[in-house]
């Protein structure tokens, strides 16, 4: 199949891209490298031996979309990545996430539907169960939109509601929404991997600059939580073992909605995971703790077993597995794409 990632120049875009090209797919991504570096196409061919297009370009833009659709297309499918995704920068940005992460998944749409794709692949999270009682979260866990705590995770949802409603006067197009817990990691070969632009908003690689010396010491957002070492809990999936979670989407895909967990099912700490990149540097870090960011949970972690039903998709790789691979893309890129 033929398939448009938009925003596939990012992480996550970036090992779905690969996994596509290596199960035999072909990949056309569309991004406006505002957090990455078109670098990255040429890092996808020295893995794979295949071409990925980049289309540069918006995805909130009619007009960029319909120029991907125009150069590269048809298209099978939309994977949708192009949305703006750190927690606490949303709090303090409503504007910019609800007005860039419902805009990309109109344009998306519209174009994508007019263009007569068969299925949408979206991008969503685990932050959209509300209900902290609920865990481990399995897809019929509680969504609120009241009780959600910051404006990324409403936007999610909403992105949700808005797909659930199109797909409903829409029988013969597939919508399946993805829930991602955590992406960490990096591809095996350390060619690809996360490169946020300034300072990381995300735990794991903020981390691996304070490792190379880019940011001096970690900050540990919380120790207070009611959990067992105090800190937060996350359920950390490597970004390669999420990629192949969107293969098995892509080639299950059927008319109708369907959505999934796609995580490890087993939570594990910040400081958890700390160590366990200590153990990959081979020395302590340094690190303080400080206060809790705003919209920060205490614990999310999910039950996976329905992806595993349906797609016979299942994580397989662990946090040293994780923390081993960053710390390998690091060290070959300590500049990120950029050198």
């Amino acid at each position: 199949m033929r398939v448009l990632l938009a925003g596939g120049a990012g992480y996550v875009g970036t090992h779905t891209a690969i996994a596509l090209l290596e199960a035999g797919h072909e990949a056309v991504l569309l991004d406006d490298l505002t957090n990455t570096s078109g670098i990255v196409t040429e890092r996808i061919h020295q893995i794979t031996g295949k071409r990925a297009p980049l289309v540069a370009g918006s995805a909130a833009q009619i007009e960029d979309v319909e120029r991907a659709f125009d150069e590269h297309g048809p298209f099978d499918s939309i994977m949708h990545f192009a949305a703006k995704k750190a927690v606490g920068e949303s709090v303090q940005k409503p504007l910019q996430y609800y007005r860039n992460n419902l805009d990309t998944t109109y344009t998306l749409l519209k174009v994508g539907m007019e263009r007569g794709i068969s299925s949408f692949i979206f991008s969503s999270t685990g932050t959209v169960y509300s209900d902290p009682a609920d865990l481990p979260f399995t897809e019929e866990a509680t969504r609120d939109l009241v009780r959600l705590s910051n404006p990324y995770s409403k936007s999610k949802l909403m992105n949700e509601v808005v797909l659930e409603d199109v797909q409903r006067v829409n029988p013969e197009l597939n919508v399946t929404l993805l829930r991602y817990f955590n992406p960490v990691g990096a591809h095996e070969s350390g060619l690809v991997g996360e490169d946020p632009k300034g300072i990381p908003n995300n735990l794991m690689p903020f981390v691996a600059r304070v490792a190379v010396g880019a940011l001096p010491e970690i900050n540990v957002f919380g120790s207070d939580y009611d959990t067992p070492d105090g800190t937060g809990l996350r359920d950390y999936i490597h970004v390669v073992d999420l990629a192949e979670g969107h293969v098995a989407a892509l080639e299950k895909a059927k008319p109708g909605l369907a959505a999934y967990n796609l995580g490890t099912g087993r939570p594990v700490s910040v400081l958890e995971l700390i160590t366990s990149f200590e153990k990959a540097v081979g020395r302590e870090l340094p690190k303080v703790m400080a206060d809790r960011r705003p919209g920060d949970l205490a614990a999310t972690y999910c039950d996976p077993s329905k992806a595993e039903r349906e797609l016979g998709w299942t994580a397989t790789r662990t946090i040293d597995d994780m923390t081993r691979d960053v710390w390998n893309w690091q060290q070959r890129n300590p500049r990120g794409y950029e050198g």
